[in-house]
């Protein structure tokens, strides 16, 4: 059809290997800033990546063990993104569409991300096969993948209903996901801001982190707690103060 061009798959070399800092190394305030601030908001990203991945493989969203794989995790992510600097390659971060994946297949065993994680490690010595891959007409890419990204959001709408809805919940949901929406909708929103500002608010993973983050430390427990019933706030040890009627 017309839609693949092989003549880079010819121009790229067979076998290459990483040289560490091969680029120099360097250090910039304006550049660590941003970047910076990504990597935690990364984090948030991450911590709701392995919530879901728990939760569709059978394993506690809450307690100890949820709570060392969710350190171990973005653990990972530091230590993988470092690495990747070294060896002159972007910062890495967990993948929401493994979530997909596991819910198709079925299949959520760490062996197998181990097995796949070395199977790319050695397509990556061998610049041709990527360019092969880069030459993926995008219908291609995008009939692939969309169901997996139907499934993602399926996982996403999976935690929310775990979340007890109390009126302060509700607030910061629904604050955080309009804004995050927002910014997805209209990426042009911000054109006339800073860099720095763009780079921070700019893309709708770190509003809607951002603004859930800030709501969550500056509403006080009790917002909205008449509103709600008891029950809602058994775990919070909270008690409505809506008088009952006698």
């Amino acid at each position: 059809m017309g839609r693949i061009d092989f003549s880079l798959v010819s121009e790229a070399p067979l076998l290459t290997v990483p040289v560490p800092f091969k680029f120099g190394f360097g250090f910039d305030w304006q550049a660590f800033i941003p970047i910076a601030f990504m990597y935690i908001i990364t984090s948030i990203e991450t911590s709701g990546d392995l919530t879901a991945t728990s939760m569709i493989s059978g394993e506690p969203i809450k307690g100890p063990l949820y709570e060392k794989r969710i350190k171990g995790g973005v653990l990972g992510d530091g230590v993988n993104s470092a690495i990747s600097g070294i060896f002159n390659s972007f910062p890495v971060t967990t993948f929401s569409q493994n979530n997909g994946v596991i819910q198709m297949t079925g299949i959520a065993s760490r062996y197998v991300g181990f097995y796949v994680a070395g199977i790319l490690f050695i397509m990556g010595l061998f610049p041709v096969l990527g360019a092969i891959f880069t030459q993926l007409p995008k219908p291609v890419v995008g009939g692939v993948t969309l169901l997996m990204f139907a499934t993602v959001a399926t996982a996403g709408i999976r935690i929310l209903s775990t979340v007890n809805f109390t009126h302060r919940n509700v607030l910061i949901i629904a604050t955080s996901l309009g804004l995050g929406l927002g910014v997805a909708f209209v990426p042009d929103v911000f054109a006339q801001m800073p860099q720095l500002f763009r780079n921070i608010f700019g893309s709708a993973v770190t509003m809607s982190g951002v603004i859930a983050i800030a709501l969550d430390v500056i509403l006080p427990k009790n917002y909205g707690v008449e509103y709600d019933t008891e029950e809602q706030h058994i775990e919070d040890g909270l008690k409505p103060l809506r008088k009952k009627a006698s």
